[in-house]
């Protein structure tokens, strides 16, 4: 009887192991040796930092090597679509910002489709942008922005870093919540618009903390508010726009991609890297100074953030007839 049991049990053994073997492969799917994250912008950049902080992290937590390629132009479009035609295998992926989405709903001519060439990987990060004014403006407040805009409509200026970047798009939607009108000026980079907010030439802009805070410091700008739809325990003495323009909520975002028709495995084992990744002190340390947390999103709750992103700035770029420069 021993026997038998023991002949058994080899039997039960020998059916249940491949199929745990093929379980644990699909659960960790082997990822290619060599793989790419690709930066749609010029080295140097905030998204070019936390991609070289993130690429050593996954290249340990994956076991292979990791590099980062910087390919920019056409506000993030040639990179974008450099990763959406490359293969769907997990060994070249897209880190990219909102200009992703605000890119895709401004361009003329967009050589792929956002929502299928690529499969939204995991949030890297998520904060608010803030509104400052220029310190010879006697505006102290949103309140203040807003009565001085109703009380001359098209009077305000608004610097932007480019006709369809997401500032501009950010203060039309502003423009929309607080039934204001302000004049857009576009700047070729967001450094020469707060060069001229900073001197007086115009009276606001949009931007991320870490492009104001220099000129913060030196009392030649003020921030007012931000821009997410609740206040920000990073600018705790700011208040959140959506209080003087309800309705109002404009965050940015760092997120990573990967090519359209990437197995859902591939992607799912991407997300629990990336999603540790995002956490750890070498990447909150980059994303802290403005005010972005990781989100730890799920791909599927990542790929309706994406559509409904984009269904809010078109709707914007539409109704405003917006195309970049």
């Amino acid at each position: 009887m021993p026997r038998f049991i023991a002949r058994r049990a080899l039997l039960i053994a020998s059916a249940i192991l491949p199929l745990l073997a093929l379980a644990q492969t699909d659960a960790e799917p082997k990822l290619p040796a060599m793989m790419k994250i690709v930066v749609p912008f010029g080295a140097g950049a905030s998204n070019d930092a936390i991609a070289r902080a993130v690429a050593p992290l996954l290249a340990r937590r994956l076991g292979n090597t990791v590099i980062v390629e910087n390919k920019p132009g056409a506000a993030g479009v040639i990179g974008s679509d450099y990763v959406a035609k490359s293969p769907a295998d997990g060994s070249v992926l897209l880190l990219s910002s909102s200009t992703f989405v605000t890119a895709a709903v401004t361009q003329s001519k967009l050589p792929y489709d956002p929502l299928t060439a690529f499969v939204p990987v995991t949030m890297v990060g998520n904060g608010p942008m803030l509104l400052a004014v220029s310190a010879a403006t006697p505006i102290k407040s949103a309140a203040d922005l807003v009565a001085a805009a109703k009380a001359k409509p098209g009077s305000l200026t608004y610097g932007t870093s480019g006709t369809g970047s997401i500032a501009h798009l950010a203060s039309e939607m502003l423009s929309d919540a607080a039934g204001i009108r302000m004049t857009h000026v576009p700047y070729k980079g967001a450094a020469n618009a707060l060069m001229d907010m900073a001197g007086g030439q115009i009276d606001m802009m949009i931007s991320n903390y870490t492009s104001l805070v220099a000129q913060i410091k030196s009392g030649k700008v003020r921030a007012l508010a931000v821009t997410s739809a609740q206040a920000s325990p990073a600018f705790a003495d700011l208040p959140p726009l959506s209080s003087v323009a309800p309705g109002f909520a404009a965050d940015i975002w760092v997120t990573v991609f990967a090519p359209g028709n990437t197995p859902a495995p591939v992607v799912a084992r991407l997300n629990r890297e990336l999603n540790q990744i995002a956490a750890s002190p070498e990447v909150k340390a980059l994303l802290e100074p403005d005010g972005a947390t990781p989100m730890a999103l799920s791909p599927a709750d990542l790929a309706r953030r994406v559509r409904d992103d984009l269904a809010i700035w078109k709707k914007i770029a539409v109704e405003k007839k917006i195309l970049a420069d």
